[in-house]
């Protein structure tokens, strides 16, 4: 888990940020919003939809990225404030909801999916085998390096263990099973990206979305219908709740909705909200508020 500064911030929410706009385009909104995001959504965030809304409004937003559970585990904590979380399953939110839970979140909006997928170097060795065999054959083979995330704290580790469990038993491959248990392919999941860039895994287990805004090349897994379920909240307590107001409203307007098409995400049309408590200024963009 890390601490990303992104770019200053937006203009699809001028009424909402409470910003003007010169000619130029450039907001004249002061301050900052802090956004939790599942890991899986960092390079959409740092080079899109952060720059993107800066740009139209002129918050500035600070991020910090890892697996939905374990931000979620950290808002308990008190050990980060933020202002928005973005997880990657919507039962995550509940291990904020209510008094028990330190009523973190008493609602969430749902706006879109994205399947798994096997993402994978083309300068890989086993580059050729995973365009012309079967993948759970492949990945199986001596020496290929996979990555994955933690089951525990990631949503996204969760179904890549259910895609090898599911798959194993279906094609009699209890070596898929035993992938499960080898601690070393799990590894954080805001650095899976750059790992397999920089060349130090075969390939890895990512969302279709996560693929397409990083440029990585992907196979499907063929027998395997998985997807992470995106939702966006805006947290009880958020220290700047007016910029975080902005941010949702931006990110389920239609410059944000572009962004999230163009990156290949399911988008839910219009955003569902679920729970109670929506702010007056988002009801609007929100279906069942």
């Amino acid at each position: 888990m890390r601490r990303i500064g992104l770019l200053a911030i937006g203009c699809a929410a001028v009424v909402l940020a409470g910003c003007g706009s010169s000619a130029g385009g450039s907001g004249t909104a002061h301050g900052s919003v802090d956004v939790l995001y599942a890991g899986s959504l960092v390079s959409l965030m740092r080079n899109q939809i952060g720059p993107e809304f800066t740009s139209a409004t002129g918050y500035s937003v600070s991020g910090i990225s890892a697996g939905s559970t374990a931000l979620a585990t950290q808002i308990k904590g008190k050990v980060h404030a933020g202002d928005v979380f973005i997880s990657a399953n919507p039962d995550v939110n509940a291990s904020l909801e209510g008094s028990a839970n330190g009523n973190w979140v008493s609602w969430y909006a749902t706006f879109a999916s994205s399947g798994l997928v096997l993402g994978y170097n083309p300068k890989s060795k086993f580059a050729a085998d995973l365009r012309s065999k079967p993948w759970y054959q492949v990945i199986t083979e001596p020496g290929f390096r996979l990555g994955t995330t933690d089951p525990a704290t990631d949503p996204k580790g969760k179904l890549a263990a259910q895609a090898l469990t599911d798959t194993a038993a279906s094609q009699s491959l209890p070596a898929l099973a035993r992938i499960t248990q080898d601690q070393s392919t799990i590894l954080p999941e805001e650095t899976l990206v750059g790992r397999l860039q920089a060349g130090q895994l075969d390939a890895g287990f990512f969302y279709r979305s996560e693929a397409v805004a990083a440029k990585i090349q992907t196979v499907p897994l063929a027998g395997v219908d998985l997807k992470a379920t995106y939702t966006v909240t805006v947290l009880n307590h958020a220290p700047h709740e007016k910029a975080a107001e902005a941010f949702v409203a931006y990110l389920l307007g239609p410059k944000g909705q572009a962004v999230l098409e163009k990156d290949g995400f399911d988008l839910v049309k219009p955003a569902t909200a679920t729970g109670s408590g929506v702010p007056s200024a988002l009801g609007t963009i929100l279906s069942g508020s």
